[in-house]
């Protein structure tokens, strides 16, 4: 399983959320280039960046600290955030990012999800942010009635690399991730699942591995906090 430390940028700096909420935010840092280092050095093996504003935007906001980010590290990177249409898609990968996160448009626009992930294989994601199981889009401001399960099966033969599921309920609050709805995930479909949303000690990490059925864990707040240590952690995961 693979941990992938979060980074989540909100006006330039490194910040995380509570619940999705923008004015619940803590700022961990000014210099994201400088943490996403900090996390190479530690030996991780991915990075997954978010573009907060860009998520409530509809378009690339922070993106002078993710070229910032790509231009110091070379571990593979993803992006969330703000990305909707195949022109912005081709821009990121073009500059170097290894795989988008498509959300929103996983929704509203299914048709770009799969002609992107014809046009870049292996380098597409579909993000699926959920309360109680319903899809929530734009920043998790606006809920919809689509169940997860149901969007997540929908690509079932798009070819899309990865289904990143977060419960927004647990998202940066410290409190453990939801096991047993992103298990269930993992195993009604094909598509690997990574897990996002409260992971907040190495034995979330631990038992998430354990399932045998989720290839990833998204943390963010723990890392910061100090209460997941991110060398430690890695070579946890090994073993």
């Amino acid at each position: 399983m693979i941990l992938y430390p979060a980074i989540d940028l909100k006006d330039g700096q490194c910040v995380r959320l509570l619940r999705g909420e923008m004015d619940k935010a803590t700022v961990f840092g000014d210099d994201p280039a400088a943490q996403a280092l900090a996390f190479q050095a530690a030996g991780c093996e991915w990075l997954h960046l978010v573009d907060l504003n860009g998520a409530f935007a509809g378009q690339p906001v922070n993106g002078a600290a993710v070229e910032a980010i790509l231009s110091a590290t070379t571990v593979p990177a993803q992006l969330g955030g703000g990305i909707r249409d195949m022109a912005t898609i081709e821009m990121w990968l073009s500059k170097g990012l290894a795989r988008v996160i498509l959300g929103t448009v996983a929704v509203e626009t299914p048709a770009l999800v799969r002609d992107a992930a014809r046009a870049f294989p292996g380098q597409v994601a579909v993000g699926i942010d959920a309360r109680k199981g319903r899809v929530a889009t734009k920043g998790w401001a606006e809920e919809t009635d689509v169940q997860a399960s149901d969007l997540a099966r929908s690509f079932e033969d798009a070819g899309v690399a990865a289904i990143i599921y977060t419960d927004i309920d647990r998202d940066g609050a410290m409190a453990g991730p939801n096991i047993p709805a992103t298990q269930a995930l993992a195993r009604a479909i094909s598509i690997p699942v990574i897990a996002s949303g409260g992971v907040s000690s190495l034995e979330d990490l631990m038992a998430l591995r354990d399932t045998g059925a989720i290839s990833g864990a998204i943390s963010g707040r723990a890392l910061y906090d100090g209460a997941i240590d991110l060398a430690a952690a890695l070579t946890a995961l090994k073993g």
